[in-house]
């Protein structure tokens, strides 16, 4: 029906083009901001999960930066530790020097004491925004790995441990713990440290003495602890308050030694007769002929304390030596390992956070971002509908006006 009073055609043009205003209007907010769920009202639900995933990607980044941080501190402690080790094993080949008689003691042990001073100053050095992992000051450092979401939505952070590694070399005591009349080649200055080499098996001098001072005398305290090293096998036994409280501490403390050598599987007997009080008979059941070293290590004393028992000024001294120090090589090759392990941990864990982060904005932006060809597409045949649409309407408003014509 026709109506000179109500533009029918005029109010469907002008809805037409208000709906591809608003049309148009949503395509050029698309392209001015890249996306199509831009705010809440958009699309309310993908909004929200999107700001969800995008503050994951902002933490995540955040743990990207605690990560490097940790790596490097894991790193300076594990080139210290490797730096240890080789001071270490230069200092062994200037004690299998000391063995021989024919040289100056002197001045190898002078040698020995200058790197002594090098490790204790890497040791020190080895810090990493005041954090040092090698001195004993720090049990062990945790480093923030990531961020783990339930499907409730509960978020908790784990981390990476490192443990420290103590290769300090202060704090050693020296005691007089080993009997210098019945344990062979003891050092009789500090009495805290033996060495001395047995023949093969049946021959004229297979067997030595090794005999713990009683308590009185060496006023042991619980944390004490005695390494013993025969040929490539190392024992080691810890005095505890319990021994110190017993009515003979060496007694003790050599039975315990007695039954670490013999459960190391060491190719030796070990005679321990209760007449023969703290004292141990070490007998070589080899064909080769077997060095034994002993060191005597206090409750406070740093992972390398023992350094401070070594000296190759003389013989007895430098037999000792050469078993402590492979002890202490040992030591610090473990911390090493152990750096190197927790290292190789953190690196892998920052690949893979650097690849979820890539992956969760991957997924935040095929929710929320415009295709721009459909978009750029859609923008060209919005514009030629408003454009029709205002023709519509111009149509529509001219035919009324054509009609009231007739009536002048």
């Amino acid at each position: 029906m026709s109506s000179i009073l109500t533009n029918n055609g005029a109010m469907v043009a002008l809805q037409t083009l208000k709906s591809v205003n608003m049309n148009l209007g949503q395509t050029q907010n698309a392209i001015s901001t890249g996306k199509n769920v831009a705010t809440a009202k958009d699309n309310s639900a993908v909004w929200a999960i999107s700001k969800v995933m995008e503050s994951d990607v902002k933490g995540f980044k955040a743990i990207k930066d605690s990560l490097s941080l940790g790596e490097s501190t894991v790193a300076v402690a594990r080139n210290a530790a490797e730096t240890v080790t080789d001071l270490l094993t230069q200092m062994k080949g200037k004690i299998v020097a000391a063995q021989e008689d024919n040289v100056d003691r002197n001045k190898i042990n002078a040698d020995v004491t200058a790197l002594k001073d090098q490790i204790a100053a890497v040791v020190g050095a080895a810090q990493f925004n005041g954090l040092n992992l090698v001195d004993g000051t720090a049990a062990s450092a945790s480093i923030l790995a990531s961020l783990d979401r339930d499907n409730a939505g509960n978020v908790t952070a784990s981390s990476i441990t490192v443990a420290g590694q103590n290769l300090s070399t202060g704090g050693y005591a020296a005691k007089a713990v080993f009997d210098a009349t019945n344990t062979d080649g003891v050092s009789a200055d500090g009495q805290d440290s033996f060495g001395f080499s047995l023949d093969a098996n049946g021959g004229t001098d297979d067997n030595g003495q090794i005999e713990f001072e009683p308590h009185g005398t060496a006023a042991y305290a619980a944390g004490d602890s005695f390494t013993l090293r025969l040929g490539d096998t190392e024992v080691s036994y810890t005095v505890t308050a319990e021994d110190i409280a017993s009515t003979s501490a060496a007694d003790v403390i050599a039975v315990g030694m007695k039954a670490a050598i013999e459960a190391s599987g060491a190719n030796v007997t070990v005679d321990y007769n209760a007449a023969n009080s703290g004292r141990l008979v070490i007998t070589n059941g080899g064909t080769d002929s077997l060095h034994v070293s002993g060191q005597f290590t206090n409750a406070n004393s740093g992972g390398l304390g023992a350094l401070a028992a070594i000296d190759v000024s003389n013989s007895a001294g430098a037999a000792a030596a050469l078993g402590s120090i492979e002890t202490l090589i040992g030591t610090s090759i473990d911390a090493a390992a152990a750096f190197g392990s927790v290292q190789g941990r953190i690196e892998t864990q920052k690949t893979f956070i650097s690849n979820l982060t890539d992956s969760l904005k991957s997924g935040i932006g095929s929710m929320v971002d415009a295709d721009m060809e459909e978009v750029s597409a859609r923008l060209q045949a919005l514009q030629v509908q408003q454009q029709l649409a205002v023709q519509s309407l111009s149509i529509a408003n001219q035919a009324p006006q054509s009609i009231l014509s007739l009536f002048r």
